[in-house]
C-alpha cells in the first residue's frame, strides 16, 4: 500500500504492518518518517532493534538467520535494513521476495533507501513488499505545494502563519525543506503565541532557496519570468555551468528522453536522419505526465513546449540528403541521382580523380579532351 509522508501518522494509528519501504529524495521527510515508524514500533512493545547497511559485499544470509531465529529474551524485534545503493543487487532480491511472502509475526522490516526508479520498483522483489506492507514514498516538495506544508507544520508546533507570510517564508527557503523547518521553530521562540507576519519573515528569515538546474524547467514552460529568473540567479550563483542548465531545458523540450530523445529512437542516427526535436507529451519535472485543470488535451504547460519547438523547427537547418557512392571532393549539385558527375556531353561520366584502372571510368571512344585532364594519363580505349 502507498502512503505519503503526511498520511503516515494517522495510518501508524489504525495498526503495524510487516514491512515498511521508504524511499526518497526529500531528507527531512523521510528521516522524519523513518522516525514516525521507529517510534510506533517502540511503542507497540518492538524493544529490539537490530541495524542492518546492505553494502557492497553484504552477507544477506544475515536477514535470513535474523528472521529464522528467536529472541534473546522472546521479545519482538524491528530490522533496519537500510540500502545506500537503492538496490539489493542478485544476491538480495530473492531474499527479500522470500522474506516478503512469509513475514515473521514477531518481527517487523523497515527497508530505507534513496528514490526508487521506476525500472526498480518494478522488480519482483519491491513488488513482494509492497504487498506485504506498506510503501512511503517521498517526493521533493514543489513551491505550490510549500506555504501549505509551512501552515500545517507550524500549526503542529504552535505557531499560526498569515497567508502572506507563509508565501514569503516558502519563496526564501524552497528546496531547502531542512532549514524551512528550523525557520519555523525560530519563529515560534521570537513570536511568542502571536501570528507570523511578512515584517517577520523579511526581518529574521535569510534567502536559503536552492534550485537544481531541472527546477527550471515548470516557470520557464510555464511563461514565470520572475520564477525562471530568481531561479536562474540562484543557480549562477552556485557555480552551475550553464551547459547543464541548457541541457536540462533541451530535455524537456525533446520530450524527456520520450519519442524524440535520440536519433536512434527516430528511426536511425546515420546520414540524412532529421536532427530536429520531436516533442513527446510533456508533465513536470518529476516526470508526471498530466492534463490540464480544465481537462483540455494540452496543458498550458505542453503548448507552451510545443511553440518553442515550432521555434527551434524554424531556425533548425534541414538535412542533407544522402547520395550513395559519392566520391569525397565533390558537392551535390556535382553529381546526378546516381552519385556520377556528367561529362562535358551531359551524360554520366567517369568520376573525377580516379586512376586509369579504375573500373568506373568509362570505356569507349574517343573523347574531346578537357582543360584539367592530367598530362599523359590516358584511359583504356581512349585517345587523346
Amino acid at each position: 500500500m502507498r502512503v505519503r509522508p503526511e498520511q503516515l501518522e494517522r495510518h501508524l494509528g489504525r495498526g503495524l504492518a510487516s514491512v515498511y519501504v521508504v524511499h526518497g529524495d526529500e531528507p527531512l521527510q523521510r528521516e522524519e518518517s523513518l522516525d514516525a515508524i521507529r517510534a510506533a514500533t517502540r511503542a507497540a512493545g518492538f524493544a529490539e532493534r537490530i541495524v542492518l547497511h546492505a553494502e557492497s559485499g553484504f552477507d544477506w544470509g544475515e536477514l535470513q538467520t535474523h528472521a529464522a531465529s528467536l529472541s534473546l529474551f522472546a521479545e519482538r524485534r524491528l530490522i533496519d535494513l537500510r540500502l545506500p545503493d537503492g538496490s539489493p543487487g542478485r544476491d538480495g532480491g530473492p531474499v527479500l521476495a522470500q522474506y516478503a511472502a512469509n513475514p515473521p509475526p514477531d518481527m517487523v522490516l523497515l527497508l530505507s533507501c534513496r528514490r526508487l526508479d521506476r525500472r526498480a520498483t518494478s522488480t519482483k522483489w519491491f513488488k513482494a513488499l509492497d504487498g506485504a506492507g506498506d510503501v512511503v514514498e517521498v517526493f521533493p516538495m514543489s513551491a505550490r505545494d510549500l506555504p501549505r506544508w509551512i501552515v500545517d507544520r507550524g500549526a503542529a508546533r504552535g505557531v499560526a502563519f498569515e497567508r502572506d507570510a507563509a508565501a514569503a517564508l516558502a519563496e526564501r527557503s524552497e528546496g531547502n525543506l531542512l532549514a524551512c523547518a528550523q525557520e519555523i521553530d525560530k519563529l515560534r521562540l521570537l513570536c511568542e503565541g502571536r501570528p507570523v507576519t511578512v515584517d517577520d519573515i523579511m526581518g529574521t528569515v535569510a534567502d536559503s532557496a536552492r534550485f537544481g538546474a531541472f527546477d527550471l524547467i515548470d516557470p520557464a514552460l510555464e511563461g514565470d519570468g520572475a520564477r525562471s529568473v530568481r531561479i536562474l540567479r540562484v543557480l549562477r550563483e552556485e557555480g552551475f555551468e550553464p551547459i547543464h542548465v541548457l541541457g536540462s531545458l533541451t530535455w524537456a523540450v525533446r520530450g524527456g528522453g520520450g519519442v524524440g530523445g535520440s536519433p536512434a529512437r527516430r528511426g536511425g542516427g546515420g546520414v540524412g536522419a532529421d536532427p530536429r526535436p520531436r516533442l513527446a507529451d510533456l508533465g513536470d519535472s518529476r516526470g508526471v505526465r498530466h492534463r490540464g485543470r480544465s481537462g483540455e488535451r494540452y496543458p498550458p504547460r505542453r503548448r507552451a513546449a510545443r511553440r518553442i519547438r515550432r521555434m527551434v523547427e524554424a531556425k533548425a537547418p534541414r538535412p542533407a540528403r544522402a547520395v550513395p557512392h559519392a566520391p569525397p571532393g565533390l558537392g551535390p549539385a556535382a553529381r546526378n541521382r546516381r552519385g556520377r558527375r556528367p561529362d562535358a556531353e551531359g551524360r554520366a561520366g567517369a568520376f573525377r580523380g580516379h586512376g586509369p584502372l579504375d573500373p568506373r571510368r568509362r570505356v569507349g571512344g574517343p573523347r574531346t579532351p578537357r582543360a584539367d585532364d592530367v598530362p599523359g594519363e590516358t584511359a583504356p580505349g581512349r585517345a587523346l
